[in-house]
């Protein structure tokens, strides 16, 4: 918040073309990002109502420490998910977040449906309604490349904008913010289009003054000498998440060829470490980050068979190899590429395209489908199967496509399959076949997300597995606490920077009088918050279902059991009836 003692909101509707600012003193409680956002979505949300509805709201939050402090870099959005039906939930970096700052707003509640395709201009005197009809149909690149040149702000600004797969409603399209970083999972990028808005360009100057500067230089320079002086956050400078893709697979935990397997034999040639030596260029980093965790790769390839040569860059990191390289066993890094240039262009969430593609495969060995449906072979290791069907999932020229662009949730109960479809909690899968604390984390996590509650990692602790009890506890406890980091606008790779005393000190340097009492109380609070709303969607934790495919193939911690997890989900499921 810009103000330690309100919430500036800017309200739009799209279908009335009209939009005002509301002073809100009382959602400063929720301190801004997630908390403020699942608050206003909640007073907004109609549960009979789907998610591209007009009337269902999304909403945008940044954190008070946005811009402010290092690693502050984080927008949240807000947002009923067309993929699973319920809560969605989605972070992205680079300039959003500084320019929604700069322009005076804390939160922006989207509503409406406009009569035809538009993008918005936001800045400090409101907001620019302006017909995006020559845009509708363009890729991510091409709409960004012309709204960099129509619009003013250069280097103040930001433009998220979707592709042709949020267009065509495709249930796991993404949005794009500034080219490199993405607001992924879980449909955004549907929404948006359902609501015929193609993009919007924020733009903002304004300063920020800081009520105790001297107690403010004193916390500001201690975070950041942590993050640049220490190694705490190393692994994200040098080789990025993409160093995972060694140890996961060392483990035995890298999902490979659908899960059929747990390591890949072309893990080496598709490594941090592979990506880095042939190709990487340059690292970038959000505004107001010491660190520069983008990692952006140089790929060549052939505009035409017997022709010329051509070098695009796109960012990389462990999520996109581990979705379109060892999930469909793709082993060259050129390969890899290709797939992500092709989601990036279109618009579509990487994870739930690579997850979606892989069970395909199988289906498609099985004789579940046909490649007469497809127009398309798939086989694991062959690219230009993938590519192709890519395509199909965002145009959608067959019946088959358009279940398959519903996502794997919706397309199973179509057409079978569900025992080797790898979903958690109805999303697809993120790359850590870890262990138990994984599966439940994902599964029971409000959006469904390995970044809830971070059970991976919990799989990675010696002795754990034994406390069944300890598991629960200690999911529950990280996701209240990402709650708060969240609000706050940090990103999660700094969460061993911004300890409570930490952040207690940050706030009190912003005039926000917050002990680690109240941080503890609003962490659990946003958490009811958010189990609230997903049972007003229709969301029942009895109801969870975890596809057999997990429990045939091994993980770090063996095979897993079905009586386990089962054991795990009731352990969990008794204490939220027990918060109720």
């Amino acid at each position: 918040m810009l103000d330690a003692n309100t919430v500036r909101v800017l309200y739009i509707d799209l279908g009335r073309r009209e939009w005002r600012v509301d002073e809100r003193p009382e959602l400063a409680r929720y301190l801004g990002g997630v908390g403020v956002a699942a608050k206003l979505f909640t007073e907004g949300l109609v549960p009979d109502a789907e998610a591209s509805a007009p009337e269902q709201p999304v909403v945008l939050g940044i954190g008070p420490l946005t811009t402010v402090f290092p690693l502050a870099t984080k927008t949240a959005a807000v947002f009923r998910s067309p993929l699973t039906g319920e809560w969605g939930e989605s972070y992205a970096g680079m300039r959003l977040a500084m320019a929604l700052r700069f322009a005076g707003y804390d939160a922006v509640y989207l509503t409406g449906r406009a009569q035809r395709p538009v993008y918005l201009v936001v800045d400090r005197d409101g907001v620019s309604f302006k017909d995006a009809r020559g845009l509708w149909g363009l890729d991510c690149e091409e709409t960004g490349r012309c709204l960099r040149e129509w619009e003013q702000g250069r280097g103040f600004r930001s433009i998220v904008r979707i592709g042709p797969a949020g267009e065509r409603g495709v249930a796991f399209a993404g949005v794009n913010v500034d080219t490199v970083r993405h607001f992924g999972r879980l449909g955004l990028g549907a929404v948006m289009g359902a609501k015929n808005l193609k993009a919007m360009v924020v733009h903002g100057e304004k300063s920020i003054p800081i009520p105790d500067r001297r107690a403010y230089r004193a916390v500001y320079e201690e975070i950041h000498a942590r993050a640049v002086d220490t190694e705490v956050m190393e692994k994200y400078h040098g080789l990025g998440t993409a160093g995972n893709v060694l140890s996961l697979n060392a483990m035995g935990a890298l999902p490979t060829r659908n899960l059929r397997e747990n390591r890949f034999e072309g893990a080496e040639r598709i490594s941090g470490e592979a990506f880095a030596q042939k190709t990487l260029i340059r690292k970038l980093a959000c505004p107001g980050c010491p660190v520069g965790c983008i990692h952006v790769g140089l790929y060549r390839r052939s505009f035409a068979e017997g022709h010329e040569y051509e070098s695009i860059t796109l960012a990389y990191d462990y999520e996109l190899i581990y979705a379109l390289g060892s999930f469909l066993g793709l082993s060259e890094p050129g390969d890899v590429y290709a797939l992500i240039e092709a989601v990036e262009a279109l618009g579509l969430d990487a994870i739930s395209s690579g997850v979606v593609l892989g069970w395909a495969t199988e289906a498609l060995e099985k004789g579940l489908i046909h490649t007469a449906d497809l127009g398309a072979e798939l086989r694991f290791g062959d690219l230009d199967g993938y590519l192709a069907a890519l395509h199909g999932l965002v145009e959608q020229p067959t019946p088959l496509y358009a279940v398959l662009a519903r996502g794997l949730h919706r397309a199973t109960a179509e057409l079978g399959g569900r025992d080797f479809a790898c979903l958690l909690g109805n999303n697809e899968m993120a790359g850590y076949h870890t262990g138990y604390a994984f599966i439940l984390g994902q599964t029971v996590g409000a959006r469904h997300s390995h970044l809830c509650n971070a059970g991976y990692a919990l799989d990675q602790e010696p002795g754990l597995g034994e406390d069944p009890e300890g598991v629960v506890d200690r999911l529950i406890a990280e996701e209240e606490w990402r709650n708060v980091l969240n609000s706050l606008g940090v990103c999660l790779f700094a969460r061993n920077i911004y300890d409570p005393p930490t952040v207690v000190r940050t706030l009190n340097a912003l005039g926000v009088p917050a002990g680690a009492e109240d941080l503890a109380q609003l962490g659990a609070e946003i958490f009811d918050l958010k189990l609230a709303a997903k049972k007003r969607m229709g969301f029942d934790l009895s109801h969870v279902t975890v596809p057999r495919r997990y429990f045939e193939t091994s993980t770090l911690q063996g095979t897993l059991r079905e009586d386990v997890l089962g054991d795990l989900l009731s352990r969990y499921r008794a204490r939220i009836a027990a918060r109720a």
